[in-house]
């Protein structure tokens, strides 16, 4: 993926929880001269690298003209759109559709800015619920996903060879770490992430933290600090380099690129790059700690759709979403922004047109929501107290049992 999900996540949404407590409902958006269906019809998204006349602007162009309406688009960076969203509602002035960072779609609905399902009534019953979760939140749902990436682990297939490591043999964490351990005997170097001071860090510990079968409203589990003892004993083993205090998943990539090491967990976008490598590589699922695939959190987009004062416009609103997310045209729209689509019937195809995607596929199955289990604006703070936590336990300023206490002391 061309965007690193280093820009998908939300260092935005600490700016967002802070406006969001004075945001009020918002009202007409669009053209303020069109009525309920008719008109001209506004759609934001994050997607700025896309100009007019790529395959994202057709196909949105495709969809107003399918519905009826004129589109008139807007593109922001992702930092920034979550704010514009709120400073229009502020100002009555919403857009009918919303394409937002999913870790952003609870604050915006906290802030009064988004309808629910129920409100628009758009069909969501084909997306996947665990990527659907991430929009949900006291029984309700705000909006749908358009697809997703996640984190797995690539291998140096080279490496491994002369390691003599069976990809196959790797299943929990007991056998990744053997594999690190004789990647180094081998001369090699064994795996590198992010752990930076960042929601990046936290992004690439969580599924380390699941798989331990950790939950974040109880950070200092036992589960928790298995998870972060296990990056710290990498470190000290030399099978991680300290660069992970400092690497973003954009430089911890370029590290894998080196052809050094063994394993790298990183995501989709970087697909291209793999190819671009030189040398053989593989995707493995990220293993939970005894076995089977550990969740992952989901990078992505939820299309939504913001209160407006003329609710008649709604069902023009429906149209137009339900023809981006159709199944016809998320296949498309999903090999255009490198993601994995949100349903099964789609999922399906793309794995049929391209076997490399079979590993994202299943991961993707198993990933979840950073805002899942009804956490919605409470995940920024806990993010921000788990990264400092991960920062602390691997530079040795405290334990990861000591570190996590603080984090979880600091969240309550």
């Amino acid at each position: 993926m061309n965007r690193p999900t280093g820009r998908r996540l939300t260092a935005v949404a600490l700016t967002v929880v802070a406006l969001a407590a004075t945001t009020t409902a918002c009202s007409s958006g669009g053209d303020s001269s069109a009525k309920g269906g008719s008109g001209t019809f506004t759609v934001w998204d994050p997607y700025p690298q896309f100009t007019a006349g790529s395959a994202w602007a057709k196909l949105l162009d495709g969809c107003g003209t399918e519905a009826g309406v004129k589109i008139k688009r807007t593109a922001f960076d992702t930092s920034d759109l979550a704010n514009k969203a709120l400073l229009a509602a502020q100002q009555n002035n919403s857009p009918d559709v919303l394409i937002v960072d999913n870790p952003v779609v609870l604050t915006l609905a906290e802030a009064g800015v988004l309808t629910t399902t129920a409100d628009n009534k758009l069909d969501t019953s084909k997306a996947d619920p665990n990527l659907l979760a991430a929009g949900q939140t006291g029984g309700k749902t705000y909006g749908t996903p358009i697809g997703a990436n996640t984190l797995a682990l690539y291998y140096n297939k080279g490496v491994l060879k002369k390691a003599g490591v069976d990809i196959s043999s790797v299943k929990d964490w007991k056998s990744l770490t053997a594999a690190l351990a004789k990647a180094k005997a081998a001369g090699k170097k064994g795996i590198t992430f992010s752990a930076i001071g960042t929601e990046e860090g936290s992004f690439q510990f969580l599924p380390w933290f699941w798989g331990a079968g950790a939950n974040l409203t109880e950070l200092d589990s036992a589960q928790g600090v298995s998870a972060l003892s296990l990056w710290k004993d990498w470190l000290g083993s030399g099978y991680a380099p300290n660069s992970v205090l400092n690497n973003t998943q954009t430089t911890s990539w370029q590290e894998f690129a080196t052809g050094d090491y063994a394993f790298a967990e990183n995501g989709t976008w970087q697909l291209a790059n793999a190819g671009k490598a030189g040398f053989d590589y593989g995707v493995l699922p990220i293993p939970g700690a005894t076995g089977g695939t550990a969740a992952a959190p989901t990078g992505g987009e939820f299309v939504t759709v913001p209160v407006q004062g003329d609710t008649g416009r709604y069902a023009t609103s429906r149209k137009l979403v339900s023809c981006l997310t159709s199944t016809q045209n998320l296949l498309a729209t999903d090999t255009t922004l490198s993601y994995v689509a949100p349903t099964a019937a789609v999922q399906d195809k793309q794995v049929a047109s391209d076997a490399k995607l079979k590993p994202w596929v299943e991961a993707v199955k198993a990933a979840k929501g950073r805002t899942s289990d009804d956490l919605g604006t409470k995940y920024p703070k806990i993010s921000e107290q788990m990264w400092k936590a991960v920062q602390s336990a691997l530079s040795g300023a405290a334990s990861p049992k000591d570190a996590l206490k603080s984090a979880q002391a600091a969240v309550k």
